[in-house]
């Protein structure tokens, strides 16, 4: 019998009758467990439980806070094995790749419960006579958290414990295909001392949940990551309703990797697989643009061939994998369409592209790699979010430039050179939010802003410090001496 897992409202588990069979996408008789469905009547309570709370939580010692925070980080590093196979079970990630993001959220956590310690502010003196003047940084109030499918424990972590340190209270939504990890993650939080009422988690469908909240009067924010179209939708009910929210949204990406002729082939090469491959291409930093310039191009396509023959594509859960299975039917169902998409505009599909059978049923794609793309085909304009990657061919480093900025997003961008004056100029010129030199596109440490540009990014950045922009209000206190 399936374990019956309830929302989080107000300190207490609520069981629901509607409920979410979570479905492990490297074996799909394999169901993890049923996740109660919260009803907008429910999520309405969730927002009302946190704006009680608000006044209390925003008010306590910075101490208070890092002490939950840390705690909570101890126990997501103590348990990194058993919630990395739980996060692999779900999303579909390698098992290696599952403890690698638990151990990242613990992180997060440790980190965060130190930012609470340093809340800055400043003390200035005014222009008048006998005036001084203060700058504090004050929380926002109630924040409405919405997490996608592809990070299930480490994007949650960076936005809840933000949130937190700076003393807000939260109506968490995470996505309905990774329901396991947040339950995980706020019964930690919950053990970790938390007040009733400071996060809430209201589990399911977006056109619920995130409608109620991008529109609820008693949430002041929505810190959002997931798709263009559903970002885009947040900001026009954010924007366009009369609560005027403040909003923070990352979304899609199209990001290149340059290889110049000057590259070490190894470097690029691993750049290109990681970058373009892991994880099953479902990251929005995923290298899913490689941009070869003419003297290397032959040899780069080549090895980067000989590599992906190396590659087993599995079952999450087993040792021999390096890729796992796409995330569900219908995100396997887009990567085919844009496969497809390809061939009809006249690209090469040079490697992979078929479905795979396994010994148990589930997701399983071979990476697919095209070569003859040109830049205004859809694969090398539109997010495929799978494990689909263009190689575009130019003449030289301007051009490979050009081609690079040449996108309405602007998340991450890489390049490989050993030139020094290309790699300054490339750090500069991308129009990206995260540049990489000779590495991958993805990963990002946990004490660094993450951000895009153009239509990738909207509001302030995430994690580090840098959180602070969004999570808080500054202040401005005058006082003159009687």
């Amino acid at each position: 019998m399936n374990t019956h897992y309830g929302n989080f409202i107000d300190g207490q588990w609520i069981r629901s009758d509607d409920i979410n069979r979570n479905i492990n996408p490297s074996d799909t008789n394999d169901v993890i467990g049923e996740y109660a469905r919260a009803s907008a009547s429910q999520a309405d309570q969730a927002v009302q439980a946190a704006r009680n709370a608000f006044p209390r939580w925003s008010h306590t010692t910075p101490a208070a806070r890092h002490d939950i925070l840390a705690r909570a980080g101890t126990e997501i590093f103590a348990r990194r094995e058993e919630l990395g196979r739980l996060l692999s079970r779900e999303e579909g990630k390698t098992l290696p790749e599952g403890i690698g993001e638990v151990t990242r959220a613990a992180q997060v956590f440790t980190f965060m419960a130190g930012e609470a310690l340093r809340i800055g502010g400043e003390r200035l003196s005014g222009l008048q006579e006998g005036s001084d003047a203060e700058v504090t940084r004050e929380p926002l109030g109630v924040v409405g958290i919405i997490s996608p499918w592809n990070f299930p424990i480490a994007i949650p972590a960076w936005k809840i414990a933000a949130a937190l340190a700076y003393g807000n209270c939260i109506v968490f939504k995470p996505a309905e295909l990774v329901p396991g990890c947040a339950w995980a993650l706020v019964s930690i939080l919950e053990r970790a001392g938390l007040p009733p009422g400071v996060l809430n988690l209201v589990m399911g469908s977006g056109r619920t949940i995130g409608a109620l909240l991008t529109t609820h009067r008693d949430v002041d924010a929505i810190s959002f990551t997931g798709s263009v179209p559903t970002g885009r939708g947040i900001a026009a009910a954010c924007v366009g309703g009369e609560t005027m929210k403040r909003m923070q949204l990352e979304m899609g990406g199209k990001n290149p990797l340059v290889v110049l002729d000057d590259a070490s082939l190894d470097v690029a090469v691993e750049c290109a697989i990681n970058g373009g491959f892991y994880s099953t291409g479902q990251r929005c930093t995923s290298s899913s643009r490689l941009i070869v310039t003419d003297a290397i191009y032959d040899r780069f396509i080549a090895a980067v061939m000989r590599r992906l023959d190396t590659l087993q594509v599995g079952h999450a859960l087993e040792s021999s994998t390096d890729i796992g299975p796409v995330v569900d039917e219908r995100q396997l169902e887009t990567d085919l369409s844009y496969i497809d998409v390809g061939r009809n505009e006249g690209a090469t599909l040079r490697w992979g592209g078929d479905t795979l059978s396994r010994k148990t049923p589930g997701y399983f794609l071979q990476p697919a790699l095209f070569t003859d793309v040109r830049p205004d085909m859809r694969i090398a304009r539109e997010e495929i979010f799978g494990p689909v990657v263009a190689v575009l061919r130019v003449k030289g480093y301007d051009e490979a430039l050009a081609v690079a900025n040449d996108t309405e997003f602007g998340l991450s961008a890489g390049i490989c050179t050993t030139s020094l004056k290309y790699a300054t100029d490339f750090k500069r010129n991308a129009q990206a939010g995260i540049v990489k030199v000779n590495q991958s596109t993805s990963g990002l440490d946990y004490h660094l802003p993450f951000g895009g540009r153009k239509g990738s990014s909207y509001g302030p950045r995430e994690q580090g410090h840098y959180a602070a922009e969004f999570y808080t209000i500054v202040k401005t206190a005058y006082s003159s001496a009687g």
